[in-house]
């Protein structure tokens, strides 16, 4: 079964643009092969603060991602030192 893979705002804005034009395309092929098709399979499952989601790793980067029906929503792409303090803040509820 195909996923629809949907990508955080900040993903694009700040975590791309300063990873190395190779390493992106590693990381595109990994999302393309990876998770639109099987993320249940290529991803682990993370635990604590983070339990829900999923991370897939690609060298020294790490995505981190929920599995919601047939899509994928990716909400960091970074650096294994800090994805998942970054993914924290862009999930936690913003006080109104």
């Amino acid at each position: 079964m195909p996923y629809t893979l949907i990508y955080h705002e900040l993903v694009t804005k700040e975590d791309l643009p300063p990873i190395p034009l190779n390493v992106q395309r590693r990381i595109a092929r990994a999302l393309e092969t990876r998770l639109a098709s099987a993320p249940e399979q290529h991803g682990q499952p993370l635990s604590g603060t983070l339990k829900g989601y999923w991370k897939l790793r690609i060298g020294d980067y790490r995505v981190v991602f929920k599995i919601l029906g047939t899509e994928v929503r990716i909400f960091g792409i970074l650096h294994r030192k800090r994805i998942y303090e970054d993914v924290l803040r862009r999930i936690a509820p913003h006080p109104s």
